[in-house]
């Protein structure tokens, strides 16, 4: 079964920006939104693996620093007309603070 787990201070992320959390099992890139929306993706871009936390955030997709593909957070599927998908976790803010379902 998965549990929620606390990654981050909400205002540790900055608008529009993301911060990496390491898993045993993989990278999270946790971005936050202007709106604070939080959204938590696979950090590798489903083209050639790019690290998407280090992309530029624009409402609610990232742009692949690598190759320029964009991929909205909220499924983790790449835009067209490109192909392909991220993992998207669960995600949630209490009190300030974000939570991960892993």
């Amino acid at each position: 079964m998965s549990k929620w787990i606390e990654v981050v201070e909400l205002n540790k992320i900055p608008v529009l920006g993301s911060r990496l959390i390491k898993t045993r099992d993989t990278d999270i890139a946790v971005f936050r939104g202007s709106d604070d929306q939080v959204y938590a993706i696979r950090d590798a871009c489903p083209h050639k693996g790019g690290p998407l936390s280090q992309g530029i955030m624009h409402g609610s997709t990232v742009t692949c620093p690598l190759h320029n593909w964009k991929i909205d957070l909220s499924s983790g599927n790449a835009l067209a007309p490109d192909h392909g998908c991220s993992n998207v976790f669960a995600v949630k803010v209490e009190g300030g603070r974000v939570f991960l379902q892993l």
